[in-house]
């Protein structure tokens, strides 16, 4: 593995606490403020009701530019005279940069309508106002991320908000920059969580391989042999079972393919001391191992090579993501040289959610099935087949799903028991800002302000649970530009431990220029990148502040929200209805009544239809509230239509249904967006990656049948809306009530001749 010395941990510390002291100097940048509490001027608004304050703010970014400008060694010439403005060919290309900027916001208004609660097709919604001049000022002046040269002040922005997130999810990153044992977490932004996912399964793959690397370095090259026998780490013994410090170069290639996380990120810091301890220069020492393991990486080697050298002895290793993964999955299996078939989907249940257990004790299995997570992962261990990393997601971007990311943590205590050692990835991009809910001043080292008051919709019981284990994965992408409200691009990719950061380095020697910068664009797969973004994040952050009195309080009123919608799709068709709506949520058991018509009678008289003020006084509306309605904020649902008032019992009937009340719903190329009055999204659930049990069993809830590999077609709707849905002075619900029910009226009766 390439541990270049301009990019040595020790190095990268020192550069990071230098610019913690610069930010302790600046106040404008700092972090260290518990922000506002106003939703309302978070936002540009549903009428732009906050347009005088965007325009106001975004002009004060062009005079803060043009300030900057003239200041800057203002005795040197002006170029653009009024003479030459005043010619026709500075006149002629003014015109046509209006003219075709005028093209352009004309053309851009024919764009979906983000603001508007009646846009629910994908996860995107408006952006916070001090994300959009954050960004916008920002771009002013163009900072590329890449390097500390080309981004003086927008490297230490990220490297300041790659703190934030950390904190927010949960991660250890102290308060100040004295040095002290405890591990530290850090992150960075990325263009969106495709590239943060893959870069995790990257890291995940280079720790896998390191220590065998480190080996053959100790074994092979001539300025690290004389320290070799001094280097131990704990291991797995399958002879004693159990775990005791041994030399590494005595280890074999399975025990080296299961060591733990930390251990293993730890050698390079034990191999340089070891040098250093005999009288080897610091740098000269990182210097040493990093030339060394060059010969021996799987960096500089690559995958085939590598496993034609040193996995003889094994099977390829796999790593698993449940059948709701997200597509950067796959990608990162074919671009990491793994080959998707040892990417294993993991079956989910009624739920959506990873299935841990088996349904009910099953014999051997003969292969990688998927059924479930714990057998596949004994399977591993009887085969010797090396693991990467399990993928829990925490908001799955179909169904918003929480993977049961505690029990996960807890199989991987109980398989290192066994020996079989792996990371775990948290892919929270939809669902890491949920955190804040959980999130005080106090992770922040901030005093807690006198009004604090709880979020309007917490999470669930079991949600809760979920983001209190966030702190213990290895890594955890979240993407600011989904739930975080700021503009694309704006991923980011954390690390509990920041030493991973070193596994996925390489540098450019033309644009690096030694280790005291705090350069951060070495790590991860991109290059050039905005220094906008993390300026957008930074401000928006900085405003609101990622607790549960700032996003918070955005993300609890669009759970809210959502919660209510859930409950009028169950209460909203009636037995008259020639139509039944089929939230894949599930009612909790937790709802007050012993069958479903009871729990339904409930929900309708106590939650649907009534304020959101009616609700809060209503402590046993409030705390089934809490339960109700999906993981997060996506709502999945399917009808299925009524014959004579007989239920429909083709799948196929049900889909071509599904998919006209779609079509009714969606914007073509070139459409009127004002010719539609919501619009929603739709997905396919099938077997191959979910699981027959998760189809069957939604199959039945629907009453139908069909092939077992026939696909389900069910509408998604995403609630992002942070405004109050329903008042004293009427219910945007309602609204929305009036507009699905015209639609599935006709689409049924626009399907009547195409239905077998």
């Amino acid at each position: 593995m390439r541990t270049p010395r301009e990019t040595s941990s020790k190095a990268f510390e020192k550069a990071t606490r230098r610019i913690q002291k610069s930010f302790k100097k600046a106040d404008n940048l700092n972090l260290k403020t518990t922000g506002s509490r106003s939703v309302e001027a978070w936002f540009l608004g549903s009428r732009a009701e906050n347009a005088d304050l965007l325009k106001r703010l975004i002009v004060q970014a062009i005079d803060s530019q043009v300030e900057w400008r003239n200041s800057y060694f203002p005795e040197d010439p002006c170029h653009i005279t009024e003479e030459i403005k005043q010619s026709p060919d500075y006149k002629e290309a003014i015109a046509l940069i209006e003219e075709g900027y005028h093209d352009l916001l004309e053309r851009l208004k024919r764009s979906v309508p983000f603001f508007s609660l009646r846009y629910q097709g994908h996860m995107g919604w408006d952006s916070t106002i001090p994300s959009v001049i954050g960004y916008f000022a920002g771009m002013l002046y163009n900072a590329n991320n890449v390097a500390f040269e080309a981004s003086t002040v927008t490297t230490e922005l990220e490297i300041e908000v790659g703190d934030d997130l950390c904190r927010m999810l949960g991660y250890y990153v102290p308060p100040d920059d004295n040095e002290n044992d405890q591990l530290r977490a850090w992150g960075h932004i990325t263009c969106g969580g495709t590239v943060a996912n893959i870069e995790a399964i990257w890291s995940a793959r280079n720790l896998k391989f390191y220590p065998i690397s480190i080996k053959e370095a100790l074994l092979h090259d001539q300025n690290l042999v004389k320290v070799a026998e001094q280097i131990k780490i704990n291991a797995y013994s399958s002879d004693s079972g159990t775990w005791t410090e041994q030399q590494l170069i005595n280890l074999d290639t399975w025990q080296l393919l299961n060591l733990k996380v930390d251990d293993i990120l730890a050698l390079s810091t034990q191999i340089t001391e070891q040098l250093v301890s005999q009288g080897v220069d610091e740098s000269e020492a990182s210097t040493i191992l990093s030339a060394a393991l060059s010969k021996y990486s799987v960096q500089d080697l690559g995958i085939q090579e590598f496993s034609k050298r040193y996995l003889q002895e094994v099977e390829s290793p796999v790593f698993f993501v449940p059948g709701t993964k997200h597509y950067s999955f796959p990608k990162a299996a074919a671009i990491l040289g793994m080959g998707a078939s040892h990417m294993i989907d993991v079956e989910v249940d009624e739920h959506g959610r990873m299935r841990i257990e088996p349904l009910e004790p099953q014999p051997g299995q003969d292969g990688l099935k998927g059924y479930n997570l714990r057998e596949d992962l004994q399977y591993c261990l009887d085969n010797h087949i090396p693991v990467y990393t399990v993928v829990a997601v925490i908001g799955t971007t179909e169904e918003s799903a929480v993977d049961p990311l505690k029990q996960i943590l807890e199989l991987r205590e109980e398989f290192s028991q066994k020996g079989l050692q792996f990371t775990v990835h948290a892919d929270a991009a939809w669902g890491g800002y949920f955190a804040t809910l959980l999130r005080t001043d106090a992770d922040f080292y901030l005093p807690s302000p006198k009004d604090s008051a709880p979020p309007i919709s917490p999470l669930s019981a079991y949600v809760e649970e979920q983001f209190a284990a966030l702190p213990e994965a290895d890594s955890i992408t979240v993407d600011p530009h989904k739930s975080g409200y700021i503009p694309y691009p704006a991923g980011a990719l954390c690390y509990r431990n920041s030493a991973m950061r070193n596994l996925v380095t390489f540098v450019a020697p033309y644009v690096f220029h030694g280790e005291a910068e705090p350069t951060i664009g070495i790590y991860g797969i991109e290059g050039s990148k905005p220094g906008a973004a993390p300026a957008a994040v930074y401000l928006s952050h900085r405003i609101i502040r990622p607790t549960k009195d700032g996003y918070g309080r955005i993300l609890g009123q669009a759970l809210f929200s959502g919660d209510k919608l859930y409950a009028r799709l169950l209460c909203m068709a009636k037995e008259e209805d020639p139509f039944i709506i089929v939230p894949l949520t599930l009612i909790p058991d937790s709802i007050p009544g012993n069958t479903e018509a009871e729990k339904i009678k409930f929900i309708r008289e106590r939650v649907d239809g009534r304020t959101n003020e009616e609700v809060e006084q209503d402590e046993e509306a409030m705390a089934a509230l809490e339960e109700l309605g999906p993981d997060l904020n996506i709502l999945i649902y399917a009808f299925n239509f009524k014959i004579n008032g007989q239920l429909n019992t083709s799948l196929k009937n049900a889909n071509l249904l599904n998919k006209r009340y779609y079509e009714n719903l969606s914007i073509d190329e070139g459409d009127d967006i004002n010719n539609y009055p919501m619009i929603v999204s739709t997905t396919d659930f099938n077997a191959e990656a979910y699981g027959s049990y998760f189809i069957e069993h939604y199959k039945n809830r629907l009453g139908v049948t069909g092939e077992a590999d026939q696909p389900i077609t069910v509408i998604r709707t995403v609630v992002q809306d942070p405004w109050t849905t329903e008042t004293d002075q009427g219910s945007f619900i309602d609204v929305l009530e009036g507009i699905i029910r015209e639609s599935i009226l006709k689409a049924i009766e626009d399907i009547q001749d195409e239905i077998e």
